[in-house]
């Protein structure tokens, strides 16, 4: 391959899928970045002329995994500006769980951040970093939704429950289709987003009596 191909955009985006494919099946630490370029078939010094290293390139395909979810389902849904705190908490539902079950997603993608999750490194960071602002608005929402008539614990333990049910159908889903064999198709997921929205709006309802 010669420097110009090495150093094309079609190189680098060969090269994170390639890599996420690798980290996903061996983690990190024994991902061999000869196999990743192998599998790109690209050069090694395509590695480092797009990403440095393989720490670098490690946290270029985590960021780029969850950006690419992020805009694929937005934790808006396409909801208009007029919308209320209910219609944004069932949309913010909606995006996560199609982010975390969607089957049109690379299989490695979640296979990759259940890795890092289980065994975490330096990049942890900036996995936060790009889920604080889905995490801060979440808050909000709920925080709108209950009005003063919650105390920041309440607030909190309230999102953590949101995040922890959706988490639940990814993280444990081997368990889950053992016990109810069936497919997280789009008509699924939409039954599991209306399911969990409706805790939250009860538990709100209880703060607010």
């Amino acid at each position: 391959m010669n420097k110009m191909a090495e150093r094309s955009p079609d190189t680098r985006s060969r090269l994170l899928q390639a890599a996420g494919e690798v980290f996903a099946s061996h983690g990190f630490r024994a991902a061999n970045v000869r196999e990743i370029s192998r599998r790109a078939d690209a050069n090694i010094a395509a590695v480092n002329y797009h990403f440095g290293n393989k720490k670098r390139l490690y946290s270029a395909v985590l960021h780029h995994t969850l950006r690419s979810a992020i805009e694929k389902y937005p934790p808006d849904f396409g909801l208009d500006e007029n919308s209320t705190p209910a219609q944004r908490l069932h949309a913010f539902i909606r995006s996560l769980l199609f982010r975390l079950l969607d089957k049109g997603r690379p299989a490695w993608h979640g296979r990759l951040m259940a890795r890092e999750i289980a065994e975490p490194t330096s990049a942890l960071d900036q996995v936060v970093e790009v889920i604080m602002p889905l995490y801060e608005r979440l808050t909000s929402i709920v925080r709108d939704l209950t009005g003063k008539h919650a105390d920041k614990e309440s607030i909190k333990l309230c999102v953590m429950s949101v995040m922890g049910q959706c988490l639940f159908y990814h993280h444990d889903r081997s368990v889950v289709l053992r016990l109810y064999p069936q497919e997280f198709g789009p008509a699924e997921i939409e039954r599991l987003a209306d399911h969990i929205y409706r805790f939250p709006v009860q538990a709100i309802i209880g703060f607010q009596e």
